[in-house]
């Protein structure tokens, strides 16, 4: 995009309360049965953890009308918000769901004098079957076990994923890891309801797992929470044992005296470090842009003047030449030494314009 593009871009969001450095994330586009009910997970970045976050309803955010919030209300009808600054995510939850709440939502994060941040998407609400759904949105798991999730799809189209929020992804058909955790997706046909089912196995399960994912189908997802617990002693021996046939050994340090599983993989240290620095990142981004502003005002401001004065002056040199001088004039201009030179008694002409008396001061 073109630098003078961007900034009047940037320009546009200032004034209408949008921020430019979108620190909110959430999915897309959920399908929900009528009837039924849905919890939309909103990450955010660490420097929000003590703001404010609200729910808002609206395609446009400056048209857009409030219906929960972390301060108050908290629970506004069928629709409830919660916040969980450790993971970083507020959850809106909307049950009872019917087709009149099918519309553009936002989550969005008050940054009090500064512009807001957030992020849009939809909810469709369908009497029928939704083109993409889970048994359920909350899944729990030990360390060191294993955990599969089963998502459904109305139709084969385009190839479906598995993704972690604010993270990567995993495509159909493919093995790969999250967080240093094995995933792998097997698509399959369901010949009850001539539709399809994605089935997301994360094995090696670690607490880094804890957190928001979901199933994505061409531009609709669909959220899922994965819980990882601390395994009791009888789990511990059990997952050390089916780690160690799938040759999954190696991600793991085995202590046998206290019969526990501990990974052995490097903690989120680098992932709050890169957080750490895209926050400074935007707020350098964030002053500079004040004071790009700031200072693109004064210019603007000093150019006017300039123009002004400018014209000022060129409008009184041509009422100067256009004017004829005569004696009563030239004293009233208090010229005194044109007037000795140029009306004395010896001269015959006793009116003389601007540009001949310039002419004969140069001669």
């Amino acid at each position: 995009m073109a630098p003078h593009l961007l900034l009047l871009l940037r320009i546009l969001f200032f004034l209408t309360g949008v921020s430019y450095t979108q620190s909110v994330s959430t999915v897309s586009h959920v399908s929900v049965k009528q009837g039924g009910s849905i919890t939309i997970p909103c990450l955010y970045n660490q420097r929000y953890r003590n703001n404010v976050k609200y729910w808002c309803r609206g395609y446009y955010w400056l048209g857009c009308s409030s219906v929960v919030r972390t301060d108050h209300p908290k629970t506004s009808g069928k629709t409830s918000v919660s916040d969980d600054i450790n993971q970083r995510v507020f959850t809106v939850t909307m049950t009872s769901l019917s087709p009149s709440d099918s519309d553009y939502y936002w989550c969005i994060v008050d940054r009090n004098s500064k512009a807001d941040d957030g992020a849009r998407l939809q909810i469709s609400v369908t009497p029928g079957t939704p083109e993409i759904y889970v048994d359920q949105q909350e899944l729990t798991g030990v360390v060191g076990g294993s955990v599969t999730v089963l998502c459904y799809y109305s139709s084969q189209g385009s190839t479906g994923g598995w993704c972690r929020m604010g993270g990567s992804c995993v495509a159909v058909g493919l093995s790969g890891a999250l967080n240093g955790t094995c995933v792998k997706l097997v698509q399959e046909q369901r010949e009850t309801t001539n539709g399809y089912v994605l089935m997301v196995t994360m094995r090696g399960l670690m607490m880094e797992n804890t957190g928001w994912y979901w199933c994505e189908k061409g531009d609709l997802q669909m959220p899922v929470h994965i819980t990882v617990n601390q395994p009791t002693t009888t789990q511990s021996t059990t997952a050390m044992t089916q780690t160690s046939t799938s040759h999954q050994g190696s991600l793991y340090k085995f202590d046998t005296s206290q019969s526990t599983v501990s990974p052995s993989v490097p903690t989120d240290q680098n992932n709050e470090g890169t957080d750490e620095m895209q926050q400074e990142k935007d707020q350098r981004l964030e002053r500079t842009f004040f004071y790009l502003l700031k200072a693109g005002s004064a210019l603007l401001f000093l150019l006017c003047t300039i123009i002004a004065v400018v014209k000022f002056r060129e409008n009184r040199h041509q009422d100067d030449t256009k004017d004829a001088l005569t004696p009563e004039s030239c004293f009233w201009r208090n010229l005194p030494t044109v007037c000795t030179k140029y009306f004395s008694p010896e001269r015959k002409n006793n009116t003389l314009s601007v540009q001949n008396i310039t002419k004969e001061s140069l001669q």
